[in-house]
């Protein structure tokens, strides 16, 4: 699996994962705001964007982490700084079980380490069902309002308008597949106490998905783990509040050693 990519900037590399169900689009403010800092690099994860979707593989954050894993490969890159929004969080959780050795840093925003209850994964089930059926039009109704919060919806009407259309572009197929992977994913509790790379925790104070008292579990349970609260923010924090989400990770990539980062080969 090739994923689709783009990136900017030079240095230290820093692989950002998208959330669900938008693209590799929603980074361009981070494109461009931190490519003075370092080498950002934001896949399209399988079926999104401009990436391939295998309908025959069993839905999996696994399979998603071992793409971004072969991504890094590809780039000639040994380790990297990895983190994710949302579902980029929980893939970026696997990839800490699955790849902790390439890791310089992990990033996890507005994202969460418990499993999904029953209702979740059967909501989630439903979803994906009904998309397949009769298109994105579930996600308009029964996502979209989640995710931006009350100030975005209220004062940032272009940015609620663009969320708006990630959302409506989404592939129904990758939709129902990443839905069914995000409903398996196991308890990461477990996998942040064993991380041995520095972390950065973010959350959008105004986030109902993930709220901050999740980002605060997580933080609790890393060892060497910084947390940051965006103010009038909501789940998509980095597309609600780029300048204060790019400070954040710009502060917290300069605190690592630039020279942790080896090429591949």
């Amino acid at each position: 699996m090739q994923l689709y990519t783009r990136s900017a900037g030079s240095g230290l590399p820093v692989v950002l994962l998208h959330a669900f169900p938008l693209s590799s689009a929603m980074w361009l403010a981070q494109r461009e705001g931190l490519a003075a800092t370092c080498r950002v690099l934001t896949p399209d994860l399988r079926g999104f964007g401009g990436s391939r979707l295998e309908p025959a593989d069993e839905p999996s954050l696994d399979l998603m982490a071992d793409d971004v894993a072969e991504l890094l490969d590809r780039e000639g890159i040994e380790q990297a700084v990895v983190g994710g929004l949302s579902m980029g969080g929980y893939v970026t959780m696997a990839f800490c079980r699955r790849h902790a050795d390439r890791l310089l840093g992990v990033i996890l925003a507005d994202t969460k380490a418990a499993p999904d209850t029953e209702q979740a994964r059967a909501n989630r089930e439903r979803i994906a069902g009904e998309v397949v059926a009769t298109g994105t039009d579930v996600l308009l109704s029964d996502v979209l309002p989640a995710l931006v919060g009350p100030t975005t919806k209220q004062r940032r009407a272009m940015v609620h308008g663009r969320v708006r259309e990630l959302v409506r572009s989404a592939p129904p197929a990758a939709v129902a597949w990443a839905q069914r992977a995000m409903a398996a994913r196991p308890d990461s509790f477990e996998t942040l106490a064993a991380l041995k790379a520095p972390a950065l925790v973010i959350v959008g104070d105004e986030d109902e998905l993930a709220p901050p008292a999740d980002a605060e579990a997580m933080a609790r349970v890393a060892g060497d783990t910084r947390l940051r609260v965006i103010e009038k923010a909501g789940h998509l924090s980095a597309v609600e509040q780029p300048e204060a989400f790019n400070a954040a990770v710009t502060d917290f990539v300069r605190s690592l050693p630039a020279e942790g980062a080896r090429a591949r080969g």
